[in-house]
């Protein structure tokens, strides 16, 4: 049964406590130094922080990997920070989503608010639209409550009608790091540190649609549990045991989409047909008929993947679901990552019975992630309130 530990104090301070070289991955969302919603934790600077990276550094074994969320208006500083403190900036991961919330000023309105000038009503609607209050969100992410409909009033406010401040949310950078190797190849310190690596073939992108599992063939994880990854744990009471499998499915990328942005990607696209190999699975080089990237000497290249399938484009890409019981009840943290996504990106840097790190807890999605994936795991939380969250989430699932 995976253990896991939660520690209610500064992340500098508890990692200082922790071993050099213990843990086997970081996977953590920081706060974004925004002052979301007031809150003074996402204000202080901590993400910038390069002692802070420092720390998690040192408790990271020689080529563990680092997964961390950012802002895309404050990404570039933690990123900094990250590489100043010694890691190596691997990749940038995106997630994408469908149901972020417009935070646009209406300038139009806004001229008319400062010359005192009342919009003329135009009715209400209902549907598509930007409703700042007790808006629900509906397929596509659609506001589907009532919302007033007004004119501009001021010559100006014509003039600049239509005008905002902002774009609609829908992705969330995740920086991909590495602590440099202390071995001198990658393949000599997975050997001594089982860490280096990224878990390619237990995070290949399964079909999103039945109509594309016809390409694929079967895609389980060997468990009584159809529809998931191969090569995850065999049961809630037991460690990860990996079990040599086909490969089915597609390379890992460095997009992740929610099931609302892969809607609105497969609207785009239409259904597309993926080609077959040819029976040989060798292909001819040339420059007018290409269909494997770069160059290869001689007439023949690697065998290629052609799955022959068809389906929309997110089917590229790996879908992640939230739920609004992932919360738990009682769970007020403003910025609960899905779980199944947290469960992919831990997956995809840990090695087998590793132990996974996360400084800044919040309300504990990287613990069940890590729990449910059956790897240790260790949080840190300064908030006393969002600890006790935690508490009760892993409380839940172990009675699961």
């Amino acid at each position: 049964m995976p253990q896991w530990m939660l520690y209610e104090g500064d992340c500098v301070e508890v990692m200082k406590r922790l071993p050099d070289n213990s843990v086997d991955s970081v996977v953590t969302d920081p706060p974004y130094e925004l002052g979301f919603m007031g809150k003074k934790w996402d204000s202080t600077g901590i993400a910038y922080n390069v002692a802070m990276w420092r720390e998690v550094l040192r408790v990271l074994k020689p080529g563990g990997h680092l997964l961390s969320f950012g802002g895309t208006r404050t990404y570039h500083r933690m990123a900094c920070a990250i590489e100043d403190a010694g890691f190596e900036i691997r990749d940038q991961l995106q997630w994408l989503y469908g149901s972020g919330f417009p935070k646009s000023l209406d300038i139009g309105k806004a001229i008319d608010k400062a010359a005192g000038k009342k919009r003329p009503s135009l009715g209400t609607a209902k549907g598509a639209g930007v409703n700042p209050k007790g808006y629900k969100t509906g397929s596509g992410g659609a506001f589907k409550a009532e919302y007033s409909i007004t004119a501009p009033a001021a010559p100006e406010a014509v003039q600049w009608n239509g005008w905002g401040t902002a774009l609609k949310p829908a992705n969330e950078p995740v920086c991909l790091a590495r602590k440099p190797l202390a071995e001198t190849t990658i393949a000599a310190n997975v050997l001594k540190w089982g860490t280096g690596g990224l878990n390619v073939d237990g995070c290949l992108i399964a079909p999103r649609e039945e109509a594309d599992k016809a390409g694929f063939g079967h895609y389980s994880r060997n468990t009584s549990k159809p529809g998931a990854l191969a090569g995850r744990v065999q049961n809630d009471n037991e460690r990860r045991e990996f079990t040599p499998t086909a490969r089915a499915g597609r390379f890992p990328a460095n997009i992740l989409l929610d099931e609302e942005a892969a809607a609105m990607l497969d609207e785009q696209s239409g259904r597309l047909a993926s080609g077959k190999a040819p029976a040989t699975g060798f292909v001819r080089h040339s420059d007018k008929h290409r269909n494997v990237y770069g160059r290869f000497e001689g007439q023949r290249a690697e065998p290629t993947t052609l799955y022959g399938d068809s389906g929309g484009a997110s089917r590229f890409f790996y879908v992640a679901k939230a739920s609004k019981s992932e919360r738990g009840e009682g769970n007020l943290h403003p910025t609960v990552k899905p779980v199944q996504l947290m469960c992919y990106l831990v997956r995809l840097i840990t090695p087998p019975n590793g132990t996974v790190l996360d400084p800044f807890a919040g309300s504990g999605t990287t613990l069940l992630a890590a729990e449910r994936e059956g790897f240790d795991s260790i949080g840190i939380e300064m908030n006393p309130e969002y600890c006790e969250i935690i508490r009760k989430r892993m409380a839940h699932l172990s009675r699961r």
